[in-house]
């Protein structure tokens, strides 16, 4: 285990880590990380790092190499047991080697191995991934470097397989970071918790624009990033170009499309649908809750800004619902042995309770409260809405999303990560899987409109009937690569992947069609798109579409709805084609051209985020 300031050598030397550089291209709604981390073996003697950190859940990485003093090794991704036997014969052999593996418990948990470091020798890591931006309740979209990772909290009797590591309090490297934002809506402006220098507009649409992190940023706290548009939530389409090395008719060969549809729901019927719902509360209790929620000054505990957020929640109820509040750490208790309905008396009673809770229950086990809130029958014409808040400092994550999803036909799921460093897998997960909504809170600015917008999603009619209609001109057909649409709110944003397949010798345009009811009244939204790329732009709508499909054949695995062998290589067969990560791949990269093979014992040295 690492300790809070980072043990690396016996004499509890720095970590070999000097300097991160960072470069963001944004395209519309989706981004590329590009990743560089410069490591230094200050030890007499050759060392093997290990290197933990975070990643967003939804990031799929897709280029990993290791540059050492003028030789540059670029890692190709392969089946991960394979990898790893290659990464161990080449360490033991004395060759320098790199691995990169996600963590089989959680996605958002990534291993780097750093092996066979000679003494005074430099090494420059680089990893690119790409993911999604969130959208927030003011349309910001959102894009959060994390500084730390929190350790995933493991009972006694397990022995998962969650890498444990702690946030270093003494942080010796530096970090640059510059962003381009290329955009098909006008940028209206980017705002950061950090201090940024001016926005360069680079075309007068201000549809292009650079803007980079001022010098000197010591990365003692998330780099938060909010980028607006002037019409976020107008729906857009973008057409990616296959590439022309791909097979054709495969996923990388084809165009791919990625469509943002924003649904409108007619507003006489949101009034008059509004339901009264039962609202369970689920808040984390665990140690863990009574950290700070950033290393910044004018932080509060976890646990304050939890208990702030649900206070807020509960003064803002509709009268007549049912409501009841759980803590769990360890163990679990509620305020009231079922739900009770939400008058004066009982708000009162549970403001007052609320405001003396304590993170005094132990470990982070949240299967037990779950199982037993889900074995609770529900109240006729009152929707089960659960609001869970917690650090994310779990172990079983995998196993908490199987049980969200086993029960999402009867409750919607709305998840708040409280603190910087909590597990977007889990927080994202559960959202996800229980068809609701997932926020992030890391200090008190933006709480307020984030905690009302999850309300507003909840007391929001559940939408049924969910369909995606595609009209293409004759010789195209089209291959939806997203899971099925099941949730959908007023104002949130629901990004389709889709595949575009053949050629058409007419129309160069096609519609998507997005029909759903509500309280069986049908509703239609439609937009059209160019068939034809306007250039060749890259691949990460692609990658981002393969990461799709990769994810529902792994939680296909996970339920067991499949045989498990040929979704395994179905999974390898994607990533390497795609050139993004699974928890079946990792990225492998060995040194074969090294003069002299590395003698003498190795240290291993795990390096804190």
């Amino acid at each position: 285990m690492v300790n809070c300031c980072g043990l690396v050598s016996e004499k509890n030397q720095p970590v070999p880590l000097k300097s991160i550089s960072v470069e963001l291209q944004v395209k519309d709604h989706v981004v590329s990380v590009s990743s560089s981390l410069q490591y230094v073996n200050e030890e007499e003697r050759p060392l093997e790092a290990v290197f933990v950190f975070p990643l967003p859940a939804d990031a799929a990485v897709c280029h990993f190499s290791a540059k050492i003093g003028e030789q540059e090794i670029v890692a190709e991704l392969q089946d991960k047991e394979s990898a790893r036997d290659q990464y161990d014969d080449a360490v033991s052999s004395g060759q320098q080697a790199f691995l990169l593996e996600e963590s089989d418990e959680s996605s958002d948990v990534f291993k780097l191995s750093v092996g066979c470091l000679s003494p005074g020798q430099n090494a420059v890591i680089s990893i690119v991934y790409v993911m999604e931006l969130s959208v927030q309740a003011d349309h910001a979209l959102r894009f959060c470097l994390p500084a730390v990772l929190n350790p995933r909290y493991t009972p006694a009797a397990s022995a998962a397989g969650v890498p444990e590591v702690f946030s270093a309090c003494v942080i010796p490297y530096t970090l640059s970071l510059s962003v381009e934002v290329r955009s098909s809506d006008r940028i209206s402006r980017l705002e950061s918790s950090c201090p940024l220098d001016p926005l360069v507009f680079l075309d007068a649409q201000h549809t292009h624009a650079t803007v980079n992190l001022s010098a000197g940023h010591q990365f003692d706290k998330d780099v938060e990033l909010l980028l607006y548009y002037e019409n976020t939530h107008q729906p857009t389409a973008v057409v990616e170009a296959g590439a022309a090395a791909a097979q054709p008719g495969s996923l990388m060969g084809d165009p791919v499309l990625m469509i943002s549809l924003y649904p409108e729901f007619p507003a006489d019927m949101m009034s008059s649908l509004a339901s009264r719902g039962e609202f369970i509360f689920v808040v984390d209790r665990s140690g863990s809750m009574a950290c700070m929620m950033h290393h910044g000054k004018d932080a509060q505990m976890r646990i304050q800004s939890a208990r702030d957020t649900l206070l807020l929640l509960l003064k803002s109820l509709p009268m007549g619902c049912y409501f009841n509040i759980y803590g769990f750490g360890s163990r679990f208790e509620s305020f009231f042995p079922q739900s009770v309905v939400y008058s004066e008396d009982t708000m009162e009673e549970a403001l007052n309770r609320v405001r003396n809770m304590m993170a005094d229950m132990g470990g982070t086990e949240i299967l037990q409260p779950l199982n037993h809130i889900y074995s609770q029958p529900c109240y006729p014409d009152h929707p089960r809405q659960l609001f869970i808040f917690t650090d994310g400092e779990v172990w079983n994550t995998k196993e908490v999303l199987d049980l969200v999803k086993s029960h999402v036909n009867s409750h919607r799921c709305f998840s708040f990560g409280i603190g910087e460093g909590a597990s977007t897998a889990l927080i994202t997960g559960m959202a996800r899987e229980g068809s609701g909504h997932a926020q992030f809170i890391t200090g008190t600015d933006r709480m307020q409109p984030k905690v009302m917008q999850s309300l507003r999603f909840a007391v929001q009619p559940a939408v049924d009937s969910i369909s995606v209609d595609w009209s293409v001109p004759e010789g195209v057909t089209v291959d939806m690569l997203s899971p099925p649409i099941n949730t959908l709110f007023q104002g949130q944003r629901a990004l389709i992947y889709a595949q575009l397949k053949g050629q058409s010798s007419g129309t160069a345009e096609g519609a998507v069609t997005l029909k759903y009811k509500l309280k069986d009244q049908p509703v239609t939204n439609q937009l059209q798109f160019a068939l034809k790329p306007i250039e060749d732009t890259g691949r990460m709508i692609h990658q981002l579409a393969a990461r799709s499909v990769i994810r529902s054949l792994e939680l296909e695995m996970r339920a067991g709805r499949a045989e498990a062998e040929a979704v395994r290589s179905r999974i390898v067969e994607l990533s390497v084609q795609a050139g993004v990560s699974s928890v079946h791949t990792a990225f492998i990269g060995v040194n074969k051209d090294g003069k002299r093979t590395i003698t003498g014992p190795l240290l291993q040295r795990r390096v804190p985020v």
